[in-house]
């Protein structure tokens, strides 16, 4: 029988909690803080899920880029030769479902029209790059010389050499002119132009036949600088990959070779979201104050409920459920709200971007689903906390006390 008498009464707790949600003419700055506390927080969860959706959107184009111009895998020789044939023949037994695309590399200062750049050239065949560079494949001409190079899109505006256009390629290597040497050069054919969206790259990066580096540089047939290899889940299959190797190769990935670059976004990330979470906790400030404003405008009336028989209990949990339903009810409002603003942001070209640098003209954004649940869970921790004191506040209000002074 006392259990049941200190059972909270739910049915007038939410009578009053309705009662205290309405607009009231006497005290109309509670109802004007409640609504600040509301739309604080709903914009706060708004910014955040935009701001979030940014930067990953961001983090996930740039990833796409690297991802295909670094390649996912990359097996490299400690030991001259280590990467032949042989290697390749076993890791595809073992990987029959990996893609790869062995090549030869080296330095070399490229000149055209007066104009003369230094590039990166890669060896390669043409069908097996092919198959695991998308960019590469989509630039890949028709032209049958085996002296033809596919370039960047940076690169053959700066030399002006468009497609069908000729480039001079001079080596490190020597050849014998005469009574004397020079660098080894040799005219190639443009079989086609690039386009990664990273400008680094479209203007440092070269492509040629593996047939070219045998003919001019007497690299041994079967033996290369190292090895691409492409998977859709690098990170799964790199340790796999690695049991089988040699121990006069290496094997990393390409979050390796730009790890610096994507340490420094994910602590930008961090340190943007810390910050936009303030605007939540300065909105959180209002809900107390709008709760306190509450207490100190109703003690008669909480004085009154205390001694027709209500208990410390139902009125902490009216003021904090109070405290919850201006916290939640911004929470979603704040997330359609973010929700529809990524959706424009997505759908029409309002913030236009240089496509040169980014590779899209639209605001990559994505959101998600770790960054929105940690987003929703500091929100709805900050509420929590925001809606404690002022509840405690009024079930410690003394009855007799009020009633005396009133």
């Amino acid at each position: 029988m006392s259990k049941s008498i200190l059972k909270p009464n739910k049915t007038f707790v939410r009578q009053i909690i309705r009662h205290y949600l309405k607009y009231d003419k006497e005290n109309p700055f509670i109802f004007i803080s409640a609504m600040l506390a509301f739309l604080g927080i709903a914009a706060g969860v708004m910014v955040l899920m935009i701001a979030m959706g940014i930067m990953n959107g961001t983090q996930k184009e740039f990833t796409k880029k690297l991802f295909v111009m670094n390649y996912p895998l990359t097996v490299l020789p400690i030991e001259e030769g280590a990467v032949n044939d042989q290697l390749i023949a076993k890791l595809q037994n073992a990987f029959p479902h990996l893609k790869f695309s062995p090549y030869y590399t080296t330095q070399v200062i490229t000149k055209n029209d007066g104009e003369v750049q230094g590039s990166l050239l890669y060896g390669v065949d043409f069908d097996k790059e092919s198959a695991i560079n998308e960019i590469f494949a989509k630039a890949v001409g028709k032209a049958q010389s085996k002296y033809k190079v596919v370039i960047g899109e940076g690169l053959s505006f700066e030399l002006n050499a468009p497609v069908g256009h000729k480039v001079t390629l001079y080596f490190s290597e020597q050849q014998a002119v005469g009574f004397g040497t020079i660098p080894l050069q040799k005219r190639f054919v443009v079989d086609g132009v690039f386009k990664s969206g990273l400008k680094a790259y479209d203007k440092a990066i070269m492509y040629t036949t593996q047939e070219a580096f045998r003919k001019l540089l007497k690299r041994p047939v079967g033996s290369y600088d190292g090895l691409h290899i492409y998977t859709k889940e690098p990170l799964k299959e790199i340790d796999a990959i690695r049991k089988i190797l040699p121990p006069t190769v290496v094997i990393e990935g390409w979050w390796q070779q730009n790890g610096n670059f994507f340490a420094a976004m994910e602590m930008e990330k961090k340190a943007l979201f810390l910050v936009l979470l303030l605007i939540i906790l300065v909105a959180s400030l209002n809900i107390i104050s709008s709760l306190l404003m509450t207490v100190m405008s109703r003690r008669s009336e909480i004085a009154l409920m205390r001694t027709l028989g209500a208990t410390k209990e139902e009125i902490r949990m009216i003021f904090f459920r109070l405290g919850l339903i201006i916290g939640a009810g911004g929470i979603v409002a704040g997330t359609l709200l973010g929700l529809l603003g990524m959706w424009i942001l997505k759908t029409f070209d309002i913030i236009s971007l240089p496509a040169d640098v980014y590779g899209t003209s639209k605001l990559p954004v994505e959101l998600t689903l770790s960054d929105f649940s940690l987003i929703i869970i500091g929100t709805s921790i900050i509420i929590l906390i925001s809606s404690l004191y002022p509840a405690r506040k009024a079930s410690q209000t003394d009855p007799l006390t009020v009633l005396r002074n009133e």
